[in-house]
């Protein structure tokens, strides 16, 4: 028996020992992983055969992040709130005992691109709005304090400035030739992840009646804006900046408005200039026109401003527009509504003629405006139910 067990140890320990050095020799047709001849990460790529035109798109993304990158930066504001007192009709000493009126501090991250050598740097008005303190980042991670140059709330446009010079630039595009279904870049600042670059297309342009600034004329995309990404660059292909990211839809994915830069232009002129933006005028009351009443009125398809009533003296009253005027066409483009009239006039020239269409008891007739300064503007005629343009 004593000979039989250790005849059966040696079988087992002689078959582990087969096992074994069976594992320690793979064979050729194992994974490269697992293989001793060739070394970890030397295997062919899976796919060999990648179509020209999708190389040709990766490079040219790359580009773009290579050589607008530097121009774009991270911005940072701390502002403070004065805290709401749960039971404001309490006595005032709680104010005494605690020093006075309570505010808190809030912190806020946002995106920009500089406009100049010497430090202009655009962004959205809301990023920097009631901020105490502006800082602002660079791609080189170089930090400056940076003081508001100009801001205008209407259209959510702002210039701040920091104290450097050499820095990299932005190429201002012309945001009028983008068409929908071309390529869209966002880089920016999303949830404070630096310099994050993402892609998309052109989803629509145009875009009003958001309901998010007083003048929209909104690019949409579908590259991811999000919080942080607010006065980035939306670029091109070319890696020109056709517009500055503004907003999201918080109820949907893929849905982003910019402000594209064939308006901001005279607007970011303005704010370097003297800080502030000054609009023209015409002095009318205007509200959408029905169905029935474009009808009525000979516009087929429906599209136009109807105007209400007129600001005494006022530019429209003086260059002939009576109340019930449909005015369908505005310095040779066709009026939509009236958020188009306003935009249109808001980017006309001071004291610059502009020829005017209205169809008057369904008659065209040609009209000559001359828009006046904004900060000169008188109240209207009456209070009724239409909007003065700006």
């Amino acid at each position: 028996m004593h000979h039989y067990l250790s005849l059966s140890r040696l079988v087992l320990a002689g078959t582990l020992l087969l096992l074994l050095a069976g594992c320690s020799s793979p064979s050729s047709d194992e994974p490269l992983l697992f293989s001793s001849k060739r070394p970890v990460g030397e295997a062919e790529a899976p796919v060999k055969q990648v179509p020209a035109d999708v190389l040709a798109a990766q490079r040219a993304f790359t580009a773009v992040s290579r050589q607008v990158t530097p121009s774009v930066v991270n911005i940072s504001t701390l502002g403070r709130r004065k805290l709401v007192r749960p039971m404001p009709d309490f006595p005032s000493f709680f104010d005494d005992f605690f020093g006075g009126p309570q505010v808190r501090q809030n912190r806020s991250l946002g995106s920009g691109f500089i406009i100049s050598r010497d430090g202009f740097i655009v962004t959205n008005e809301h990023v920097i709005r009631d901020a105490e303190s502006i800082q602002v980042k660079l791609s080189s991670n170089k930090v400056y304090q940076a003081k508001v140059v100009g801001g205008d709330p209407k259209t959510d446009i702002a210039v701040i400035k920091i104290e450097a010079s050499d820095l990299p630039v932005s190429v201002l595009g012309d945001s009028d030739r983008i068409e929908v279904g071309q390529w869209a870049i966002a880089i920016g600042n999303p949830f404070g992840l630096e310099h994050s670059m993402t892609v998309g297309v052109i989803s629509a342009t145009g875009r009003s009646n958001v309901g998010i600034e007083t003048i929209e004329n909104f690019i949409q995309t579908d590259a991811s804006i999000n919080p942080g990404n607010s006065g980035g660059p939306l670029l091109n292909i070319h890696g020109e900046v056709v517009g500055i990211n503004t907003a999201i839809v918080a109820s949907g994915q893929g849905i982003g408005f910019a402000i594209p830069t064939s308006m901001a232009k005279p607007i970011i002129a303005q704010l370097v200039e003297k800080g502030s933006v000054t609009r023209a005028w015409l002095g009318v009351g205007i509200r959408p026109v029905s169905a029935e009443e474009a009808n009525r009125l000979g516009q087929e398809n429906g599209e136009g401003t109807l105007i209400t009533e007129l600001a005494p003296g006022g530019p429209a009253e003086r260059g002939g527009l009576q109340p019930e005027d449909l005015l369908v066409e505005f310095g040779g483009s066709p009026v939509k509504d009236p958020s188009h009239l306003q935009r249109l006039v808001a980017e006309a020239r001071i004291g610059k003629p502009v020829q005017v269409k209205v169809l008057r008891s369904g008659r065209p007739l040609a009209l000559t405006l001359v828009p006046a300064n904004a900060d000169e503007a008188r109240p209207l005629r009456s209070s009724g139910q239409g909007r003065l343009s700006r």
